[in-house]
């Protein structure tokens, strides 16, 4: 049975708050520069924690081997965002696809989440690997990775994503030169 969602919660038009706020919790420190698609592998960068928040509230996290990032495509603006079907990286080969089966900035909120390998933790700084987030890019949640809450059951997609996706975690110093 197929549950339709409310059109109204207490009174009021579900949709009726279509923002909502959220805190930058730390920065990018370091890593990629400039919006690149590819060779994302093998960067460390840091992700500095804001002074707003105490450094006691990353007590226990250099013992998890990843750490969950959302982050905002700060580089990007609401010019970016694309809803309607459009074949990915505008590759006529692969399948026009909605905005929303994409992983892009042009998506609505421009959010993405990433889980870079954690090497140490030095005060407010999680010096990481593998975080395909630019310098300065604000960072709104951080997490520990729990294995116990990574994806359940067996996982599929098209084949367009791989094909896609192929160079995004080769190393950056293998990034061929223009």
């Amino acid at each position: 049975m197929l549950l339709e969602p409310p059109e109204t919660h207490e009174g009021q038009d579900v949709f009726d708050d279509e923002f909502i706020q959220v805190p930058v919790i730390a920065r990018v420190v370091g890593g990629h520069k400039g919006r690149r698609d590819d060779y994302k592998g093998d960067v460390e960068s840091i992700i500095r924690v804001a002074p707003s928040i105490p450094v006691s509230a990353l007590q226990g996290i250099e013992a998890f081997s990843h750490v969950e990032v959302t982050w905002h495509f700060s580089l990007g603006s609401d010019a970016d965002i694309e809803l309607e079907p459009r074949s990915p990286r505008d590759n006529p080969d692969w399948p026009a696809t909605g905005g929303l089966a994409h992983r892009n900035h042009r998506r609505p909120a421009r959010i993405a989440t990433s889980f870079p390998r954690l090497l140490r933790v030095e005060g407010r700084d999680l010096h990481v690997v593998d975080l395909d987030a630019d310098d300065g890019t604000p960072v709104i949640d951080l997490a520990p990775v729990f294995g116990e809450m990574l994806p359940r059951g067996p996982m599929h997609q098209p084949e367009w994503p791989t094909d896609m996706l192929r160079n995004y975690w080769k190393s950056a110093k293998d990034r061929p030169h223009p």
